[in-house]
C-alpha cells in the first residue's frame, strides 16, 4: 500500500469494543442524572447517604428494585421476620453481611453518579429513588443483586425489575451471598 492509496480495509478505526456495564441505565426513558456525588455514610444495605461534591446538599438515596435484611430492630425486621420465618438475630446477622458488602465496593468517600427514574423518584418516606453508578461504571443495585447480598423486590419498582428478579434467581441457584446461608429471605 502507498502512503497517499486510500484502501476501504483501512478506513475503521480499531476502537476498543469493551461496553460500560451500566450504559443500559442511561437509555432508561426519562431518566435523570446527577453526578458529583459522594457517599458520606452507608445506612444499610439497600439505603445510602451522598453528599454533593462540591456544595453542602446531602440525601438518603434508597436503591431501585432490591431490598437487604435490615442492620437494626425496627417495624420493618418484625415484617421480615415474619414473612421469611427467620429469627430477627440471624436477619440481623444477614443484614450486617449485605452492609459489610456495600463498604467494601462503595464505603464512604467514593464518587458516584445518581440515575433517578422520572416517574418514580421518591419512596413511601420521601427518599431519593436511585440507581447508584460506581467509578468502575458497575451499577451497586446490580452488584448487590448479582453477588446475593439483597433481594430483587417490587416494593421500589423500576424499570429493571425483570433483570433484577433473573439476576436474584440465579444468586439463589448458585447459593451467592445471603444464600449461602438460607434461602428464604
Amino acid at each position: 500500500m502507498h502512503y497517499n492509496e486510500i484502501n476501504p480495509k483501512y478506513t475503521t478505526m480499531n476502537v476498543s469494543k469493551t461496553e460500560n456495564p451500566s450504559a443500559k441505565y442511561f437509555q432508561i426513558p426519562g431518566i435523570i442524572t446527577e453526578t458529583h456525588w459522594i457517599v458520606e455514610r452507608v445506612l444499610d444495605g439497600d439505603t445510602i447517604i451522598a453528599k454533593e461534591e462540591f456544595g453542602q446538599e446531602s440525601k438518603e438515596i434508597r436503591l431501585y428494585g432490591l431490598d437487604a435484611p435490615q442492620v437494626h430492630m425496627s417495624r420493618k425486621m418484625r415484617e421480615d421476620e415474619a414473612k421469611s420465618h427467620l429469627p430477627a438475630a440471624f436477619l440481623l446477622e444477614l443484614g450486617l453481611k449485605s452492609l459489610g458488602y456495600v463498604l467494601q465496593v462503595c464505603p464512604p468517600g467514593t464518587r458516584i453518579t445518581i440515575l433517578t427514574e422520572k416517574k418514580n423518584e421518591l419512596d413511601f418516606w420521601l427518599r431519593q429513588l436511585a440507581y447508584v453508578i460506581l467509578p468502575s461504571g458497575e451499577c451497586l443495585n446490580e452488584l448487590l443483586i448479582a453477588n446475593g447480598w439483597a433481594k430483587a423486590s417490587h416494593s421500589y419498582y423500576c424499570s429493571m425489575l425483570t433483570e433484577y428478579q433473573s439476576l436474584n434467581f440465579q444468586a439463589k441457584q448458585h447459593e451467592q451471598g445471603i444464600y449461602l446461608f438460607t434461602e428464604n429471605f
